[in-house]
């Protein structure tokens, strides 16, 4: 419910009960609770899709030797040396290492971590695609990651990477198409269909029309290897075009700059000086019509939002990535959230929108990282293609729904 997209699948033999991870671009591990399994600071999370795994029967654990425990501990962060230094999670956290048993290796995300071992043992996809000797980490410690992760970014032991090992094909092309978030959590929605391996032809092909995909290039991020990073020009809002900052368009040695597209995030997060830019054209156009919903911004977090008698008149607004007119047209509902708000209980219930981009900090604080994020919410509605042979990304509309049934046909 809400903002998270999830795959699922069975592993070892006997196969165990499925278990459903995070689908996410912007990581390059998959991992997942193990029993006795402890999440620290969880309270307010959404609870786990599924059991902790009991390893079975069919597991080994990979020795510490393998080119896999290399990969697994590739991307050093400092709080690594003092994983290395023979900490438990909750240690790490604070900085307070002794000497305790040394844990196979840490991993950190934008709002959580874990420790995990690393296993082997055959992986199921419901499509009943197996793939023997599949990596990943269980993790009996995690700090605000009650899930798992199953990473589907650039790196050996992401899921992508290890299909590869089955067949290049799949591995070396996959696709999502995202249907769309519900808030409620009652509304059962249809699956999203994950494609691995279609080629070029055949993804152009949907029911008796041609579909033409938009793509820009993937930039390397010497820093952070796994992110899919690419360029963005500038975003336009209506007919005004906004140009981004030069740190977008490209990414520099140190791993700054760039934009990032991450199915694990919710929300777009743009640097502070173009989401600034885009606010202010956005709320002159539609704030001379409509009256502020400050109230509703408060409560919410969310802004700006204003208050509208039957439809709000919005301007369109465009994504534009470097590349020979790498123009993406964003459908209404991927930026401009549309509710009612019950007031106070007393007064009657109104209409309110609100703009879905979000504010990612000022250039000082993104240095060393990506200067902007593509959130899973603006993806919505698209067939996005990740094609690491020729390393570019791109992007189609489609009824993501009747996608899904055109497979099932």
């Amino acid at each position: 419910s809400g903002s998270d997209y999830t795959l699922s699948f069975t592993l070892g033999s006997p196969p165990s009960p499925t278990i459903s991870l995070y689908l996410d671009t912007g990581s390059d591990v998959v991992w997942l609770p193990c029993s006795p399994f402890e999440c620290i600071l969880c309270e307010s999370k959404a609870p786990p899709l599924s059991p902790p795994l009991n390893l079975s029967a069919s597991a080994t654990a990979v020795p510490c030797k393998s080119s896999a425990c290399s990969a697994a501990h590739s991307s050093l962060p400092s709080s690594d040396l003092c994983a290395m230094a023979r900490c438990p999670l909750d240690a790490i956290e604070t900085s307070d290492c002794n000497s305790f048993p040394c844990p196979p290796f840490y991993y950190a995300y934008g709002d959580g971590s874990l420790i995990a071992r690393l296993y082997k043992d055959s992986l199921t996809l419901p499509n009943s695609l197996s793939v023997q000797n599949f990596t990943f980490g269980c993790a009996h410690t995690t700090l605000a990651e009650p899930v798992g992760v199953a990473g589907f970014g650039f790196g050996r032991l992401s899921l992508p990477a290890q299909l590869s090992s089955v067949s290049p094909q799949l591995g070396n092309r996959f696709s999502y198409c995202l249907v769309s978030h519900s808030f409620d959590s009652d509304k059962v929605r249809r699956p999203s269909p994950l494609i691995l391996g279609r080629n070029e032809e055949k993804e152009k092909q949907f029911g008796n029309e041609v579909v033409e995909f938009v793509y820009t290039d993937m930039l390397h991020n010497p820093k952070h290897p796994y992110f899919y990073s690419v360029g963005l020009e500038g975003i336009s809002v209506g007919k005004r075009n906004i140009p981004a900052p030069e740190n977008l368009k490209k990414v520099d040695r140190r791993g700054s700059g760039g934009m990032v597209v991450d199915s694990g995030t919710t929300f777009t997060m743009l640097p502070s000086n173009l989401y600034d830019s885009v606010v202010n054209e956005f709320d002159h156009r539609v704030g001379r019509f409509n009256e502020r919903a400050s109230a509703v911004e408060e409560t919410t977090g969310l802004g700006p939002c204003y208050y509208y008698d039957k439809v709000a008149k919005v301007p369109v607004i465009s994504l534009h990535f470097v590349g020979n007119g790498s123009r993406v047209v964003l459908p209404r509902r991927n930026y401009f959230y549309e509710f009612l708000d019950g007031g106070d209980g007393i007064g009657k219930k109104r209409n309110v929108g609100c703009l879905m981009l979000m504010n990612g900090g000022d250039e000082e604080e993104l240095s060393g990282g990506p200067g902007a994020t593509l959130g899973n919410y603006q993806q919505q509605g698209f067939e996005v293609v990740y094609d690491l042979e020729k390393r570019k990304i791109g992007f189609a509309r489609r009824k993501c729904s009747s996608l899904w049934d055109s497979f099932k046909n």
